[in-house]
């Protein structure tokens, strides 16, 4: 079965030749690099990563497609760009001739970003990357997830991804959820998909995390296995990389084999284009 992880960020370090924008701060101390990487994806059977740019780096890819080069079959990239920077516009139309580039991700989680889509600052950006054929990943909370369902309605022909079931990363357990319905509801749209991504990180029961089965069910139905893509936003894991891997394909015996295969890694990279 091949086994996919829909988010990993690396980043390098701040520096004056490299700085950060310091509108967020790292999810490690000592930055992860693509070959460190490589050898816990190794250690953990995982095959390959979508690799997303962190947002306190700023809004630069160089080191996902650094990463790709290097070892091409194993990392591709949901890359990130500003909205709001007028150099930014008609760059979609080739945005996936990038090495590796396979769509855009944008994270609307923080004050800092909400604007970006409260404000009106994307609406050129949905309707550019449906004409381009590039998929989305967004990071919206639930409150803020009718915005999305509005985009999906008007653009039914551009893919989008709801990065983390659309969690809040200052909640846990039953506060995590209290709103999920507004996530479950854009289900309807076939154009939207959903990551069960991270899932530990909003929760503080332990591995196997049954308490967390109950909601991923709740996806489940509501998405389906097509459109529902494991991962695990490694660089704020509680827990070992292979246990995010054994919690899908062990401990949730509902799952089907081929409910894992769509989930495990078939699914997202279909959506996204990644030759299988």
């Amino acid at each position: 079965m091949l086994i996919v992880d829909s988010q990993v960020h690396v980043w390098g370090a701040d520096t004056p030749q490299r700085p950060w924008p310091k509108r967020a701060e790292p999810q490690r101390p000592i930055p992860l690099g693509h070959e460190g990487l490589l050898r816990e994806m190794n250690e953990a059977g995982v095959d390959r990563v979508v690799i997303v740019p962190p947002s306190w780096e700023g809004d630069r890819n160089d080191l996902a497609i650094s990463a790709h080069l290097a070892h091409p079959g194993r990392f591709a990239t949901m890359g990130r760009l500003d909205p709001q920077d007028p150099e930014s516009r008609g760059r979609i139309a080739r945005w996936r001739e990038q090495p590796g580039m396979l769509g855009l991700r944008f994270t609307f989680h923080i004050p800092q970003l909400v604007t970006l889509i409260t404000e009106g600052h994307m609406d050129w950006v949905w309707g550019e990357a449906e004409a381009a054929g590039v998929p989305i990943y967004v990071l919206v909370p639930h409150p803020l997830v009718h915005l999305v369902d509005a985009v999906a309605a008007r653009y039914p022909r551009l893919k989008l991804v709801m990065d983390h079931l659309g969690l809040n990363s200052r909640h846990r357990d039953a506060e995590a959820f209290a709103e999920f319905d507004k996530l479950l509801a854009i289900a309807k749209r076939p154009n939207v998909a959903a990551k069960v991504s991270a899932l530990p990180c909003y929760s503080t029961d332990q591995y196997p995390y049954k308490s967390l089965h109950p909601y991923i069910r709740q996806a489940y139905d509501a998405f389906g296995p097509e459109r529902l893509f494991w991962g695990t936003d490694l660089s704020r894991s509680t827990i070992p990389y292979r246990q995010h891997v054994t919690m899908f394909t062990e401990e949730i015996p509902w799952l089907t084999a081929s409910d894992k295969a769509w989930i495990m890694g078939r699914g997202v990279c279909e959506w996204l284009g990644w030759k299988i």
